[in-house]
């Protein structure tokens, strides 16, 4: 049933790697330093976010950059307005859809962003808990959420022009 060892001194080299490796799991699972945590679940994608900061009474905190948020959200709606060399083509994208579009998603953005600020400052860990997920989970939800819009208009756009046909 179980592996059988050569001596005492294996068995214990081999049972206080399991202690400090379970150790180990237990730290990063309680949060005790929240980067580390988050930097371990997300793969590092949590490292440019958030910071380490020393309050006034000596204790370690873990803060949202903001300014890393913000300099990303200008960049991509400056990219998007760049794009668009003339003001015709501004004007075109309205009437497209692609400015009303574009306001949709910086607002749910700026909401998403808003509640996971406000959960991560919450002294309950289950809030931070689901700040923390808000932060890493909603990208990804939404992301599923409009292909599977965008694919329920093309087919839906298809079946009426068969029937057209």
């Amino acid at each position: 049933m179980g592996r059988n060892y050569e001596n005492l001194e294996e068995l214990k080299r081999k049972k206080k790697l399991l202690k400090d490796e379970i150790h180990d799991l237990e730290s990063l699972l309680t949060f005790k330093n929240t980067k580390e945590s988050l930097s371990a679940f997300t793969n590092g994608l949590s490292d440019q976010y958030l910071k380490e900061k020393v309050d006034e009474d000596g204790e370690e905190k873990t803060v949202i950059r903001k300014d890393v948020i913000a300099k990303q959200i200008t960049s991509e709606v400056k990219d998007l307005f760049l794009s668009k060399n003339t003001a015709m083509g501004i004007a075109g994208s309205a009437f497209k859809g692609d400015a009303v579009d574009t306001v949709v998603k910086l607002a749910v953005t700026a909401f998403v962003a808003n509640y996971a600020k406000k959960n991560l400052k919450s002294s309950n860990w289950k809030k931070k808990i689901l700040g923390a997920a808000l932060i890493y989970v909603a990208p990804i939800a939404l992301k599923f959420v409009r292909k599977k819009l965008e694919n329920y208009q093309k087919t839906k756009s298809v079946s009426s022009m068969e029937q057209l046909i």
